[in-house]
């Protein structure tokens, strides 16, 4: 295996952040830009409802309450984007946000976008997700199944001009305060991992890899909320790349549409590929920039919604 090619290779997401931090309780719950999923982020944002309109004063005829609109945008600014437990903006800030549609029908479709790091994504800055799916409940039971696609304009692997654009379908359960989801890949590569990229095999390509993603949200009331997370991603034909990640999240929400939150994640590969990662950006120094994005970290995020 070429030293260089696996150094410079990484996977990226959802999580999650999430959420996606960003990433990540799809369509369901108040962490669904500071989970990770998302991709390689896995972090889009959740289509939420505005608050039913006041009731009209009783000295006035009643009338008809003003319907939700469709439509919700977030803003979100992040001390880091973490996602997976991958450290995107290589432990620097990230600015965030998102535009959603949802039908009563339960069809939704939505849009997000996050700074990262060139550190990170070679030739990157910018990481955009495209998404829409369709989304019902059964009593306790809610389900969602999403089509994604992630962007990273302008990003390139150099060594092999290969692109880090990829899609995935994603099927989610919610029962109560647990999530489970499935992230698959459907584009020829993950997260433009392949046998060009890494040096391994001949002609191989990473269709079919897979994201377990578990969580347990859990209402500690006064507007507060606890995240427990643990994913697992599976790189098709590339098992030396595989990792698992966990995070513990704290959100509380505000009036207005405010959420602060506070998170710790970690992750660990299954062997060391990650430790000494690089895409070969100097640092301030002038340095080649080297890292284990990887490593136990905390981040902590504000998000609007409108």
């Amino acid at each position: 295996m070429s030293q260089r090619k696996t150094q410079s290779r990484l996977s990226s997401a959802a999580l999650g952040g999430a959420a996606l931090l960003l990433g990540s309780l799809h369509a369901s719950a108040a962490f669904a830009q500071t989970a990770d999923t998302g991709g390689a982020s896995a972090s889009a944002a959740t289509a939420a409802s505005a608050d039913p309109a006041s009731p009209a004063s009783a000295a006035a005829p009643a009338a008809a309450p003003a319907a939700a609109s469709p439509f919700t945008a977030n803003v979100t600014l992040a001390s880091q984007y973490v996602s997976r437990g991958f450290r995107q903006t290589w432990g620097k800030p990230a600015i965030q946000g998102g535009f959603d549609y949802t039908n009563p029908n339960g069809l939704f479709a939505g849009t997000w976008l996050s700074t990262v790091s060139s550190k990170f994504i070679e030739g990157g800055s910018v990481e955009w997700d495209l998404y829409g799916g369709y989304g019902g409940a059964l009593g306790d039971l809610s389900y969602t199944g999403t089509v994604y696609y992630y962007v990273y304009p302008g990003a390139r692997m150099s060594a092999s001009a290969t692109n880090y654009n990829y899609g995935e379908f994603v099927a989610a359960l919610t029962y109560k305060w647990f999530t489970a989801k499935y992230w698959l890949t459907y584009t020829p590569n993950y997260f433009g991992y392949d046998s060009q990229s890494l040096g391994v095999g001949n002609g191989k390509n990473s269709r079919g890899s897979g994201y377990l993603d578990l969580n347990t949200n859990i209402d500690l009331t006064h507007g507060f909320s606890l995240l427990l997370h643990y994913g697992w991603e599976r790189v098709q034909n590339f098992s030396a790349y595989n990792w698992q990640d966990a995070k513990l999240a704290v959100s509380k929400t505000f009036d207005g549409g405010w959420t602060l939150t506070g998170a710790v994640t970690k992750a660990w590969g299954a062997t060391n590929v990650y430790d000494r990662y690089t895409t070969g950006a100097p640092d301030s120094s002038g340095n080649i920039a080297v890292s284990n994005p990887l490593q136990t970290t905390f981040f902590a995020t504000i998000t609007k919604v409108f």
